[in-house]
């Protein structure tokens, strides 16, 4: 049986000369216009080699490389990238992206065959491919700006879905040096975070993740981070971010993934692993400014994919002090708003006092039953 190549650019021109001369040398092909048609195709098609363009509308070459290298069932595809961009940084950044190769237009057709032959040749002569392990499903927890409540959302998020559904979950702090958890719940310090961040992305590994969890009595086990962020590479944390998100979807059906702010380099490569997004905002305009940025990238990032993105709206004053949801919702060009948490200053003081999460302390407040709802929301989007 010939080898399938699936082509993918926005060119038509382009898909018409590469596939007839692919065509002529014996394969099947495959082509796509856009980045959502490639993923589609990839899918359904099971191609054994993508040619893949770079500059397209909508989702270009780099994310659909990521979103095909974040997909089990995608990811052993042989990517080769066939574009004009010439630059550098161009070629780093589609090898970052998890291209297999990377060729820049224009280029002789024996040469685009050379390369394609060697990328199938190495492809079968790779070890066969572990059995495929059941992935658990993330929720990703972001926000535009810090101070917004996002590690305690995460935190009582991950504690109401495993006491309504007696469910195991790992809830993940992955802020290196801006650990918060530890010392709200009475626990010794402890820097796996930044341990395993030190590591290379192949040693991270679901044992070596599974070494540093933490359980609690409220049955949800964490991977805490320190306060100290001395000496630490942010630069070079994106893949191993990747990697260790990656570990904990393997060690549990549910977790929840403390995201923090947008300041790493490719953030979006790290939204893109986990299966669903949530946004947290507040209601002053300057920060539903920069969440409405902020949104607006992380829905390019997944026009494709279909992720879902729920925006929590976290009052942290008296209504009259700020926005309403209605004016919230306007400033982010009418994006929905799935759940808004009221200011409990005392009820948040006295869960810190107590050493346990909000939603165990006051569970009948109206914030932990707001917290308790959206947990049944993602309840509902995992099964």
């Amino acid at each position: 049986m010939p080898d399938k190549i699936l082509i993918v650019d926005d060119d038509l021109e382009t898909l018409r000369l590469v596939g007839l001369m692919l065509q002529r040398q014996g394969y099947d092909i495959v082509v796509a216009n856009s980045g959502k048609q490639a993923l589609e195709f990839a899918r359904n098609e099971s191609p054994d080699l993508i040619v893949l363009d770079i500059m397209m509308p909508g989702m270009d070459g780099f994310q659909v490389s990521t979103l095909l290298r974040s997909d089990p069932a995608l990811t052993g595809i042989p990517i080769l990238m066939f574009t004009a961009k010439s630059q550098v940084d161009d070629k780093v950044a589609g090898y970052d992206a998890g291209a297999d190769d990377y060729l820049t237009k224009p280029v002789h057709p024996a040469e685009l065959v050379a390369h394609i032959k060697a990328l199938l040749t190495r492809n079968r002569n790779r070890p066969a491919p572990l059995p495929v392990v059941q992935r658990g499903y993330s929720v990703g927890i972001i926000g535009a700006k810090g101070g917004l409540g996002i590690s305690t959302l995460t935190l009582n998020l991950a504690a109401s879905y495993a006491q309504k559904n007696k469910s195991e979950v790992i809830a993940a702090e992955i802020r290196a040096g801006q650990g918060t958890w530890g010392l709200e719940l009475g626990f010794a310090p402890s820097n796996a975070i930044e341990t395993l961040l030190r590591m290379n992305p192949s040693d991270i590994t679901p044992a070596e993740v599974e070494k540093h969890l933490v359980g609690t009595a409220f049955g949800v086990r964490l991977l805490l981070a320190s306060q100290n962020s001395l000496g630490l590479d942010f630069a070079g944390f994106t893949e191993k971010i990747i990697a260790l998100i990656n570990c904990v979807t393997l060690l549990s059906p549910m977790s929840f993934i403390d995201l923090g702010t947008p300041f790493l380099p490719r953030y979006e490569k790290i939204c893109s692993v986990c299966s669903e997004l949530i946004v947290v905002t507040d209601a002053i305009p300057a920060t539903v400014n920069r969440t409405r940025v902020l949104l607006a990238e992380l829905r390019s990032m997944s026009s494709a994919s279909g992720k879902m993105i729920n925006i929590v709206l976290i009052n942290r004053a008296r209504n009259d002090m700020q926005l309403n949801s209605i004016q919230v919702s306007d400033l982010l060009n009418g994006e929905a708003i799935s759940m808004m948490i009221p200011p409990v200053p005392e009820q948040t003081f006295q869960s810190i006092q107590k050493q346990a999460p909000l939603v165990k302390v006051h569970a009948d407040g109206l914030a932990a039953q707001q917290i308790i709802q959206l947990a049944d929301v993602i309840k509902a989007h995992a099964t």
